[in-house]
């Protein structure tokens, strides 16, 4: 009887739980990976693109300025357009002074399309940095109005060509590119040096006999320019 009883016992402890040994525990779960952030479409950098600058300004020449500028190049030896406007013409500006009253006689009243001498189909001007010509404006003025003989002086020219009031032009090459290259005698409006002691008068090498920077620029387009006043 006695051992019935303990077998009845131990089968009821087994029962509850209370066994020799809890049964095995499965390890938890490994934990999901962090979702991944779609990385956006590769793009493709825009190409590159050159302002026009002085290239712009070369280019617009026709095969016959190229060929004179060519050969005012081998001329300069050392020196070139393309020098010249890299060192003095930076910003692609250029400047030039008229009268007033040739402003109105040849420009507003014939309705020219560009600026300067011309001849055979294409137009002459002589033009310097715009800065330059500034500079030299605001070293002129007295007491309200330019002094023709200072600008003169400054610039190389004769002080006749500055007597009365003046408009100040400015184009940028960069925006409203034209022909650019040295000039030459044999450009419409260059002056003639009467003799070796003239110094009003036109020396090959882009510079005037004042020391400011020129270039001659081919078919200036009128509606490119921005007039200022000079008194």
């Amino acid at each position: 009887m006695k051992k019935i009883v303990a077998i009845v016992s131990l089968w009821v402890s087994f029962a509850q739980g209370c066994g020799p040994s809890e049964p095995p525990v499965a390890p938890p779960p490994a934990p999901a990976p962090p979702p991944t952030t779609a990385l956006p479409p590769a793009t493709t950098a825009p190409p590159a693109t050159t302002a026009p600058g002085p290239s712009a300004a070369l280019a617009a020449c026709d095969v016959k300025q190229q060929q004179v500028s060519q050969e005012a190049d081998q001329r300069a030896k050392t020196w070139s357009i393309r020098q010249h406007l890299d060192k003095n013409f930076p910003d692609g500006k250029v400047s030039w002074l008229i009268k007033e009253s040739a402003y109105q006689s040849f420009v507003v009243v014939p309705k020219a399309k560009y600026f300067g001498r011309c001849k055979a189909g294409d137009c002459y001007l002589f033009a310097a940095p715009a800065a330059i010509i500034e500079r030299a404006v605001q070293a002129s003025m007295k007491g309200g109005k330019h002094d023709a003989a200072a600008l003169g002086k400054a610039l190389g020219l004769p002080a006749s060509n500055f007597e009365g009031p003046l408009l100040k032009l400015t184009l940028d090459l960069d925006d409203t590119p034209a022909c650019a290259r040295l000039p030459v005698e044999t450009d419409e409006g260059a002056w003639k040096c009467s003799g070796p002691d003239d110094r009003d008068c036109f020396k090959f090498g882009g510079y005037t006999s004042g020391g400011a920077p020129e270039i001659m620029v081919i078919n200036a387009p009128v509606a490119g320019a921005q007039v200022t006043a000079v008194p």
